[in-house]
Protein backbone atom coordinates (compact mmCIF):
# COMPACT_ATOMS: atom_id res chain seq x y z
CA UNK A 1 0.00 0.00 0.00
CA UNK A 2 1.36 3.44 -0.93
CA UNK A 3 2.36 5.99 1.68
CA UNK A 4 0.14 9.00 2.36
CA UNK A 5 2.53 10.63 4.83
CA UNK A 6 6.14 9.97 5.68
CA UNK A 7 8.35 11.58 8.33
CA UNK A 8 12.03 11.32 7.38
CA UNK A 9 14.42 12.13 10.23
CA UNK A 10 12.22 15.03 11.30
CA UNK A 11 13.24 17.19 14.25
CA UNK A 12 11.59 20.27 15.71
CA UNK A 13 13.01 22.85 18.11
CA UNK A 14 11.57 26.00 19.63
CA UNK A 15 14.60 28.13 20.40
CA UNK A 16 16.96 25.95 22.41
CA UNK A 17 14.22 23.48 23.36
CA UNK A 18 14.15 20.28 21.31
CA UNK A 19 10.54 19.11 21.07
CA UNK A 20 10.93 16.35 18.46
CA UNK A 21 14.52 15.01 18.35
CA UNK A 22 14.26 12.52 15.44
CA UNK A 23 11.00 11.18 14.05
CA UNK A 24 10.64 8.53 11.37
CA UNK A 25 7.16 7.31 10.52
CA UNK A 26 5.17 6.11 7.52
CA UNK A 27 1.37 6.28 7.36
CA UNK A 28 -0.37 4.34 4.59
CA UNK A 29 -3.08 5.71 2.35
CA UNK A 30 -6.47 4.94 3.84
CA UNK A 31 -5.09 4.31 7.32
CA UNK A 32 -6.60 5.66 10.52
CA UNK A 33 -3.45 6.34 12.52
CA UNK A 34 -3.62 7.53 16.13
CA UNK A 35 -0.88 9.45 17.93
CA UNK A 36 -1.36 9.05 21.67
CA UNK A 37 0.65 10.45 24.55
CA UNK A 38 0.59 12.63 27.62
CA UNK A 39 0.55 16.42 27.51
CA UNK A 40 3.83 17.76 26.10
CA UNK A 41 4.79 14.49 24.42
CA UNK A 42 5.02 16.12 20.96
CA UNK A 43 1.94 14.65 19.34
CA UNK A 44 0.23 17.95 18.44
CA UNK A 45 3.48 19.46 17.16
CA UNK A 46 3.93 16.39 14.95
CA UNK A 47 0.40 16.83 13.58
CA UNK A 48 0.90 20.53 12.86
CA UNK A 49 4.03 19.86 10.85
CA UNK A 50 1.98 17.81 8.37
CA UNK A 51 0.00 20.84 7.15
CA UNK A 52 2.87 23.24 7.90
CA UNK A 53 1.30 25.10 10.77
CA UNK A 54 4.74 24.30 12.17
CA UNK A 55 7.82 23.79 10.03
CA UNK A 56 10.37 21.05 10.79
CA UNK A 57 13.74 22.27 12.00
CA UNK A 58 15.41 19.42 10.12
CA UNK A 59 14.29 16.53 7.94
CA UNK A 60 11.40 16.19 5.54
CA UNK A 61 7.73 15.30 5.62
CA UNK A 62 6.45 13.72 2.42
CA UNK A 63 2.82 13.92 1.33
CA UNK A 64 2.02 11.31 -1.34
CA UNK A 65 5.74 11.03 -2.05
CA UNK A 66 6.37 14.78 -2.43
CA UNK A 67 7.99 17.03 0.15
CA UNK A 68 5.36 19.06 1.99
CA UNK A 69 7.48 22.19 1.65
CA UNK A 70 7.38 21.84 -2.15
CA UNK A 71 3.58 22.18 -2.30
CA UNK A 72 2.04 25.66 -2.57
CA UNK A 73 0.82 26.27 0.98
CA UNK A 74 -2.80 26.89 0.00
CA UNK A 75 -2.90 23.74 -2.12
CA UNK A 76 -1.44 21.70 0.71
CA UNK A 77 -3.94 22.90 3.28
CA UNK A 78 -6.91 22.65 0.92
CA UNK A 79 -6.01 19.01 0.38
CA UNK A 80 -6.42 18.31 4.11
CA UNK A 81 -9.24 18.54 6.61
CA UNK A 82 -8.32 19.89 10.05
CA UNK A 83 -10.41 19.41 13.20
CA UNK A 84 -9.58 20.84 16.62
CA UNK A 85 -10.98 20.41 20.12
CA UNK A 86 -12.13 24.04 20.02
CA UNK A 87 -14.06 23.63 16.80
CA UNK A 88 -14.35 27.39 16.13
CA UNK A 89 -17.31 27.50 13.79
CA UNK A 90 -17.75 30.92 12.25
CA UNK A 91 -20.30 32.48 14.66
CA UNK A 92 -21.97 34.79 12.12
CA UNK A 93 -22.44 32.05 9.52
CA UNK A 94 -25.18 29.44 9.38
CA UNK A 95 -24.56 25.72 9.60
CA UNK A 96 -24.83 25.45 5.83
CA UNK A 97 -22.40 28.31 5.26
CA UNK A 98 -19.88 26.81 7.71
CA UNK A 99 -19.94 23.45 5.95
CA UNK A 100 -19.61 25.10 2.54
CA UNK A 101 -16.53 27.24 3.26
CA UNK A 102 -13.95 25.21 1.32
CA UNK A 103 -16.24 24.08 -1.52
CA UNK A 104 -17.14 27.75 -2.12
CA UNK A 105 -13.47 28.70 -2.19
CA UNK A 106 -12.99 25.96 -4.79
CA UNK A 107 -15.77 27.49 -6.91
CA UNK A 108 -18.15 24.53 -6.58
CA UNK A 109 -21.59 25.44 -7.95
CA UNK A 110 -24.31 26.59 -5.58
CA UNK A 111 -26.57 23.66 -6.41
CA UNK A 112 -23.78 21.14 -5.79
CA UNK A 113 -23.01 22.82 -2.48
CA UNK A 114 -26.64 22.78 -1.35
CA UNK A 115 -26.95 19.11 -2.28
CA UNK A 116 -23.67 18.34 -0.50
CA UNK A 117 -24.73 20.14 2.69
CA UNK A 118 -28.02 18.23 2.85
CA UNK A 119 -26.25 14.94 2.14
CA UNK A 120 -23.66 15.50 4.87
CA UNK A 121 -26.18 16.64 7.48
CA UNK A 122 -28.28 13.57 6.79
CA UNK A 123 -25.18 11.41 7.14
CA UNK A 124 -24.69 12.58 10.76
CA UNK A 125 -28.39 12.35 11.66
CA UNK A 126 -29.09 16.08 11.60
CA UNK A 127 -32.26 16.93 9.66
CA UNK A 128 -31.25 19.42 6.92
CA UNK A 129 -34.63 21.18 7.15
CA UNK A 130 -34.03 21.91 10.83
CA UNK A 131 -30.29 22.50 10.90
CA UNK A 132 -29.01 24.07 7.67
CA UNK A 133 -30.07 27.62 8.64
CA UNK A 134 -29.23 27.44 12.34
CA UNK A 135 -26.46 29.52 13.86
CA UNK A 136 -23.61 27.89 15.84
CA UNK A 137 -24.91 29.37 19.12
CA UNK A 138 -28.10 27.36 18.63
CA UNK A 139 -26.22 24.04 18.63
CA UNK A 140 -25.09 21.80 21.47
CA UNK A 141 -21.38 21.02 21.88
CA UNK A 142 -21.81 17.65 20.22
CA UNK A 143 -23.75 19.16 17.32
CA UNK A 144 -21.10 21.85 16.83
CA UNK A 145 -18.42 19.17 16.68
CA UNK A 146 -20.41 17.22 14.07
CA UNK A 147 -20.63 20.36 11.93
CA UNK A 148 -16.87 20.85 12.38
CA UNK A 149 -16.27 17.32 11.13
CA UNK A 150 -18.54 17.93 8.12
CA UNK A 151 -16.73 21.18 7.33
CA UNK A 152 -13.42 19.31 7.36
CA UNK A 153 -14.60 16.56 4.99
CA UNK A 154 -16.90 18.65 2.75
CA UNK A 155 -14.24 19.02 0.06
CA UNK A 156 -13.46 15.28 0.22
CA UNK A 157 -9.84 15.70 1.35
CA UNK A 158 -7.47 12.77 1.03
CA UNK A 159 -6.05 13.47 4.49
CA UNK A 160 -7.86 14.58 7.67
CA UNK A 161 -5.97 15.80 10.74
CA UNK A 162 -7.79 15.59 14.07
CA UNK A 163 -6.29 17.15 17.21
CA UNK A 164 -8.08 15.92 20.37
CA UNK A 165 -11.44 16.70 18.75
CA UNK A 166 -13.62 15.11 21.44
CA UNK A 167 -11.67 16.06 24.56
CA UNK A 168 -14.20 18.61 25.83
CA UNK A 169 -17.31 16.49 25.25
CA UNK A 170 -19.33 14.33 27.61
CA UNK A 171 -18.79 10.54 27.42
CA UNK A 172 -21.97 9.86 25.44
CA UNK A 173 -21.15 12.50 22.81
CA UNK A 174 -17.58 11.20 22.62
CA UNK A 175 -18.76 7.65 21.94
CA UNK A 176 -21.27 8.83 19.33
CA UNK A 177 -18.66 10.87 17.47
CA UNK A 178 -16.04 8.13 17.66
CA UNK A 179 -18.53 5.82 15.96
CA UNK A 180 -19.22 8.55 13.39
CA UNK A 181 -15.52 8.88 12.57
CA UNK A 182 -15.23 5.11 12.09
CA UNK A 183 -18.28 5.07 9.80
CA UNK A 184 -17.08 8.04 7.72
CA UNK A 185 -13.58 6.62 7.44
CA UNK A 186 -14.93 3.30 6.21
CA UNK A 187 -17.10 5.06 3.63
CA UNK A 188 -14.63 7.70 2.42
CA UNK A 189 -11.45 5.58 2.68
CA UNK A 190 -9.39 8.68 3.47
CA UNK A 191 -6.28 8.89 5.63
CA UNK A 192 -6.88 10.13 9.18
CA UNK A 193 -4.25 11.16 11.70
CA UNK A 194 -5.95 11.41 15.08
CA UNK A 195 -4.27 12.87 18.18
CA UNK A 196 -5.47 11.95 21.66
CA UNK A 197 -4.23 11.50 25.23
CA UNK A 198 -6.83 8.75 25.81
CA UNK A 199 -5.56 5.22 25.26
CA UNK A 200 -9.09 3.79 25.24
CA UNK A 201 -10.00 6.14 22.39
CA UNK A 202 -6.81 5.19 20.55
CA UNK A 203 -7.55 1.48 20.92
CA UNK A 204 -11.07 1.92 19.58
CA UNK A 205 -10.18 4.08 16.58
CA UNK A 206 -6.70 3.20 15.41
CA UNK A 207 -5.72 0.81 12.64
CA UNK A 208 -2.31 1.50 14.15
CA UNK A 209 -1.24 3.55 17.15
CA UNK A 210 1.94 5.50 17.78
CA UNK A 211 2.74 6.09 21.45
CA UNK A 212 4.76 9.26 22.07
CA UNK A 213 6.81 10.34 25.07
CA UNK A 214 9.29 13.21 25.34
CA UNK A 215 9.01 13.87 21.61
CA UNK A 216 9.89 10.31 20.64
CA UNK A 217 7.84 7.57 19.05
CA UNK A 218 8.21 4.85 21.65
CA UNK A 219 6.22 2.17 19.87
CA UNK A 220 4.06 1.86 16.76
CA UNK A 221 1.72 -1.04 16.20
CA UNK A 222 -1.82 -2.30 15.96
CA UNK A 223 -3.98 -2.27 19.10
CA UNK A 224 -3.38 -5.99 19.41
CA UNK A 225 0.40 -5.63 19.15
CA UNK A 226 0.47 -2.91 21.80
CA UNK A 227 -1.75 -4.87 24.15
CA UNK A 228 0.26 -8.06 23.83
CA UNK A 229 3.81 -6.79 23.46
CA UNK A 230 4.53 -3.36 24.98
CA UNK A 231 8.19 -2.62 24.29
CA UNK A 232 9.07 -0.93 27.58
CA UNK A 233 7.72 0.02 31.01
CA UNK A 234 6.57 3.47 29.88
CA UNK A 235 4.36 2.01 27.15
CA UNK A 236 3.07 -0.69 29.48
CA UNK A 237 2.28 1.79 32.27
CA UNK A 238 0.73 4.33 29.92
CA UNK A 239 -1.41 1.65 28.34
CA UNK A 240 -2.64 0.47 31.71
CA UNK A 241 -3.12 3.91 33.29
CA UNK A 242 -5.21 4.96 30.30
CA UNK A 243 -7.42 1.92 30.64
CA UNK A 244 -7.68 1.59 34.44
CA UNK A 245 -11.15 3.14 34.65
CA UNK A 246 -12.70 1.37 31.67
CA UNK A 247 -11.15 -1.44 29.66
CA UNK A 248 -9.33 -3.10 32.54
CA UNK A 249 -12.46 -3.11 34.69
CA UNK A 250 -14.25 -5.27 32.11
CA UNK A 251 -14.62 -8.87 33.29
CA UNK A 252 -14.11 -12.02 31.24
CA UNK A 253 -17.77 -12.90 31.73
CA UNK A 254 -18.76 -9.54 30.20
CA UNK A 255 -16.87 -10.41 27.03
CA UNK A 256 -18.35 -13.91 26.95
CA UNK A 257 -21.86 -12.53 27.33
CA UNK A 258 -21.36 -10.27 24.29
CA UNK A 259 -19.27 -12.52 22.06
CA UNK A 260 -20.31 -16.03 23.06
CA UNK A 261 -17.94 -18.95 23.42
CA UNK A 262 -15.88 -20.66 20.72
CA UNK A 263 -14.99 -24.28 20.16
CA UNK A 264 -11.27 -24.83 20.45
CA UNK A 265 -9.69 -26.91 17.67
CA UNK A 266 -8.86 -30.41 18.91
CA UNK A 267 -5.13 -29.93 18.23
CA UNK A 268 -4.97 -26.57 20.03
CA UNK A 269 -2.64 -26.72 23.04
CA UNK A 270 -2.09 -23.02 23.75
CA UNK A 271 -4.98 -22.54 26.19
CA UNK A 272 -4.84 -20.68 29.52
CA UNK A 273 -7.56 -21.17 32.18
CA UNK A 274 -8.99 -18.01 33.77
CA UNK A 275 -11.84 -17.31 36.18
CA UNK A 276 -14.91 -15.62 34.72
CA UNK A 277 -14.37 -12.82 37.28
CA UNK A 278 -10.88 -12.10 35.91
CA UNK A 279 -10.37 -8.71 34.25
CA UNK A 280 -9.06 -7.86 30.81
CA UNK A 281 -5.73 -7.03 32.42
CA UNK A 282 -5.41 -10.74 33.25
CA UNK A 283 -6.61 -11.62 29.74
CA UNK A 284 -3.94 -9.49 28.03
CA UNK A 285 -1.26 -11.10 30.17
CA UNK A 286 -2.52 -14.57 29.25
CA UNK A 287 -2.90 -13.83 25.55
CA UNK A 288 0.71 -12.72 25.26
CA UNK A 289 1.54 -16.45 25.47
CA UNK A 290 -1.71 -18.23 24.62
CA UNK A 291 -4.20 -18.15 21.73
CA UNK A 292 -7.27 -19.04 23.80
CA UNK A 293 -8.46 -18.70 27.36
CA UNK A 294 -10.66 -21.27 29.02
CA UNK A 295 -13.29 -19.57 31.19
CA UNK A 296 -13.96 -21.22 34.57
CA UNK A 297 -16.71 -20.56 37.10
CA UNK A 298 -16.20 -20.41 40.87
CA UNK A 299 -16.42 -24.22 41.06
CA UNK A 300 -13.63 -24.56 38.46
CA UNK A 301 -16.11 -25.86 35.89
CA UNK A 302 -15.28 -25.01 32.30
CA UNK A 303 -17.81 -22.63 30.72
CA UNK A 304 -16.17 -22.36 27.32
CA UNK A 305 -13.37 -20.68 25.40
CA UNK A 306 -12.58 -17.17 24.19
CA UNK A 307 -10.08 -16.45 21.41
CA UNK A 308 -7.79 -13.49 20.78
CA UNK A 309 -10.02 -12.42 17.91
CA UNK A 310 -13.09 -12.32 20.15
CA UNK A 311 -11.30 -10.13 22.70
CA UNK A 312 -10.26 -7.60 20.07
CA UNK A 313 -13.67 -7.66 18.40
CA UNK A 314 -15.16 -6.80 21.78
CA UNK A 315 -12.67 -3.97 22.33
CA UNK A 316 -13.42 -2.48 18.92
CA UNK A 317 -17.03 -1.95 19.98
CA UNK A 318 -16.66 -0.60 23.53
Amino acid sequence: MSKAIEFQQVSKSFGDTIVIPDMNLSIAQGELFVLVGTSGSGKTTSLKMINRLEEPTQGNILISGKKAKDYPLQQLRWSMGYILQQIALFPTMTVSQNIAVIPEMKKVSKKEINDLVDELLTKVNLDPEKYRDRMPRELSGGEQQRIGILRAIASKPDIVLMDEPFGALDPLSRTTLQDLILDLHKELENTIIFVTHDMDEAMKLGDRIGIMGDGKLLQVGTPRELAQNPTNDFVRDFFRSGADKSIYQVLVKDVAQKEGYETVPSNETKVEPLQEEATLQDVFTALSSYDYIEVLDSQQTSLGYLSKNQIFQYLSRV
